[in-house]
């Protein structure tokens, strides 16, 4: 197992560039194999979960080549709706796989997925989903069998969930008729996806809205695609430069897709300015005075995310007052706040969804551990503030989310060691 040591409170200044979104790749490579030609993806994230997904791609005969954060993709030698169990075991995100599957096959055979033990996250969405559209589903020794192409109709989600949205859309893309999805979650992620689709000749209209339509159509071809920018990933770097008093610039990313994060941060007295160069948004973190405690409660987009809500409350160790922080997406979501406490952070939890952050607090360094991947790169911003060094085990987690997070940091002033 890998870890990091970290020197703490080092001036951080410099630039720092923002990939493609993790989690709209993670969906376009599986939608891609509905084209009856080779697409071209950029700015694909180079990270362990993109190398799982593709491990996956491959078990069903997908042709991939991946260098310089370009993934070409050739679906035209797959012959198989089963995809390796053991790989799909690895991977949460890889459920997504299953409507491709259905819109191209009519069936697919998969076992329940992985991914990071952040609460309870079942596929009942999914197969829910897949039972509206008319697609008969088995189940047999923790293996599930479905079959039926996707039909046409009317689709109505139990709740806002991005990927059982996505799954819908990619499932229904090849239906002989008219879909409408509704209760559907309005992430950037989704909307870069059905404008991926889309261009592959897909009608899809509503993405990025609560009711989405879908138009079947008989056939998709491959095209060539830019993956928009992680607002995650900039979310974090931008958190570690208030968090670390510190100038950075960082991006491009899109503003409106952080909104409620920048205003948040605002409000909690962080200084920044956004500005265009080369036509993307760029941001630049300035140098505060004392922070101030700012309650947060995490949503479905456009409310505060919750893979930036360990973040967030590593900001406020360092903010005057009490800060509560509400946890409404995952229940336990906490597994950072027992690490953070280790550095000396001062907090309480009060239930399965909510903790409080008792601040300013000095952190000092500590050995801790990462549990999954936003929490364990909340923990490497703890670790840069803090006095002292720091060791962080686990870091397997931190790169399957993010591309060179070390390498990044230590670009504008971080001391950061990989320890393998």
């Amino acid at each position: 197992m890998a870890s990091f040591k970290i020197l703490g409170r080092q001036q951080l200044r410099g630039k720092i560039t923002i990939g493609g979104a993790k989690n709209a790749a993670l969906k376009i490579l599986p939608a891609a194999i509905l084209g009856s030609s080779p697409s071209t993806i950029s700015n694909v994230p180079d990270i362990i979960d993109i190398e799982k997904l593709i491990e996956i791609l491959r078990s069903i005969g997908a042709k991939i080549e991946f260098e310089n954060h370009t993934i070409v993709l050739d679906a035209r030698e797959i012959r198989t709706s089963h995809p390796d169990e053991k790989l799909m075991k690895k991977l949460r995100g890889s459920v997504v796989l299953v409507g491709a599957l259905l819109a191209k096959f009519g069936n697919a055979k998969f076992s329940e997925p992985g991914g990071c033990l952040i609460g309870s996250r079942p596929i009942d969405d999914h197969l829910d989903v897949f039972r509206q559209l008319g697609v008969k589903i088995t189940q047999k020794e923790g293996t599930y069998y479905l079959s039926g192409k996707p039909q046409p109709g009317k689709v109505v989600l139990k709740k806002m969930s991005v990927t059982a949205t996505e799954n819908a859309i990619i499932a229904s893309v090849l239906s002989k008729g008219t879909t409408k999805i509704h209760v559907c979650a309005a992430e950037p992620e989704i909307v870069d996806l059905a404008n991926f689709l889309n261009k592959m000749g897909a009608k899809i209209s509503g993405a990025g809205t609560h009711d989405i339509t879908v138009e079947g159509v008989s056939e998709l071809s491959g095209v060539e695609w830019e993956v928009l920018p992680d607002r995650i990933e900039a979310g974090t770097y931008i958190i570690a430069g208030v968090a670390a008093n510190s100038e950075l610039e960082i991006g491009p990313f899109i503003s409106d897709h952080l909104n409620i994060v920048l205003k948040r941060l605002e409000d909690a007295g962080a200084k920044f300015k956004i500005f265009e160069k080369e036509g993307k948004e760029y941001i630049k973190t300035l140098k505060h005075g004392l922070l101030k405690a700012c309650d947060i409660d995490t949503r479905t987009y456009p409310g505060f995310p919750t893979d930036l809500q360990a973040f967030y409350a590593v900001l406020m160790t360092q903010a005057e007052g009490e800060t509560h922080i509400f946890e409404t997406i995952f229940e336990g979501r906490f597994s950072s706040i027992e690490e953070l406490n280790l550095l000396r952070a001062k907090t309480e939890i009060l239930n399965p969804h909510e903790f409080v952050v008792y601040g300013p607090t000095a952190l000092k360094g500590s050995r801790i551990s990462s549990k999954d991947i936003r929490g364990g790169a909340s923990l490497v911003i703890a670790a840069l503030i803090a006095e002292g060094e720091t060791t962080i085990d686990n870091i397997e987690y931190i790169d399957r989310g993010y591309d060179k997070i070390d390498e990044k940091f230590n670009s504008v002033g971080a001391k950061i060691e990989r320890i393998s």
